[in-house]
């Protein structure tokens, strides 16, 4: 039984989850409303866009690096999206186009990063600048509206109570964790956090593993963006702007460790659970939904802060060990 808790504590999303469901449980127990079947589906339903760029985003935070890009891409990719909805294009020309406008944007962040070894939050910083004026040039600083009611519907779309988005994201989700943890490609973005030192050794390919993470998370603004679009149902030259924070966040509450190497795509899930949730909690809780940004700053502080006291008593402990082994070493071989 000991070794069951003691395994059970190692998992990081298990702390993630119970977050979750303490939450969604002290504020059943202030408002009983909250806990109905269709408020907590209204919350998974509504976390959808969430969870694609949480899951794109923890790649690169696997890998030790950062892409604050991720909202103004998402905002380049529902400005042309919705563009060509508007305008009669086909779906077919639409989607594939909108993912490739995203893997270029990862594509362009992951090589400089990787290859000419600029800092990855001067250089998303930069990258987030240049694609916010790409969308107020792209948009003439309009309002993107007038789409179709057919494509509109697309998001209400529903498998019984659950919302096809949900169950396309669920599918995404379980086949990268598969990915990850089970194939030997997607292992190399968890060694390349953990010791990129100890993975150019071993002959992982640094470069390319690289450049793939920021596609993916390219990739999976793209595909939030089409979410994006179908639900909102209209697009401004401001959109996507503070999501990269929230994802981030999302992250970080998932498990995955800013320093790399730690985490896994199923806790960054549950953590954009919670950040989708939380404006419906302060909503049944009775408070402003101005107190968003907030809790979400509030929260990345404490779990970043929690983290890295951690991370320093793990090493610490590490350090000890080896120490005494080296000792004891030592004393084996005086006598």
């Amino acid at each position: 039984m000991n070794k069951i808790f003691s395994s059970l504590k190692k998992v990081r999303e298990l702390s993630s989850l119970l977050f979750l469901v303490g939450m969604f449980l002290i504020v059943g127990m202030i408002n009983p409303s909250f806990l109905s079947p269709s408020n907590l589906i209204t919350c998974f339903n509504g976390s959808v866009m969430y969870i694609l760029l949480a899951v794109g985003i923890a790649f690169v935070l696997m890998t030790g690096q950062i892409d604050v890009s991720i909202g103004s891409t998402l905002g380049l990719c529902a400005a042309f999206a919705a563009t060509c909805v508007r305008d009669g294009r086909s779906l077919f020309f639409t989607i594939p186009v909108t993912l490739l406008i995203g893997a270029a944007i990862g594509l362009f962040n992951g090589f400089v990063v990787a290859k000419l070894k600029i800092p990855s939050i001067i250089l998303t910083l930069g990258t987030m600048g240049i694609i916010r004026g790409i969308i107020y040039i792209y948009t003439n600083g309009a309002w993107i509206e007038n789409l179709p009611d057919q494509f509109k519907q697309y998001s209400q779309a529903a498998l019984g109570p659950v919302n096809i988005f949900l169950l396309i994201a669920v599918i995404i989700v379980v086949a990268i964790h598969f990915y990850i943890t089970k194939t030997k490609s997607g292992r190399y973005f968890k060694a390349l956090g953990d010791n990129i030192g100890g993975a150019t050794l071993i002959g992982i390919p640094i470069l390319k593993t690289q450049i793939l993470a920021y596609v993916f998370c390219g990739i999976s603004a793209a595909l939030a963006s089409l979410v994006f679009v179908s639900r909102i149902g209209f697009v401004s030259p401001t959109a996507g702007t503070g999501y990269e924070m929230t994802a981030i966040a999302a992250c970080v509450l998932g498990g995955i460790s800013l320093s790399g190497g730690v985490g896994s795509v199923l806790g960054a899930s549950i953590g954009a659970i919670i950040m989708a949730s939380l404006s419906r909690v302060l909503v049944f809780m009775k408070f402003s939904s101005d107190w968003d940004n907030t809790i979400t700053g509030i929260l990345l502080i404490t779990i970043v802060v929690f983290d890295a006291v951690m991370q320093r008593r793990a090493a610490e402990k590490a350090r000890r060990i080896r120490l005494s082994a080296r000792t004891l070493s030592v004393g084996e071989v005086s006598e």
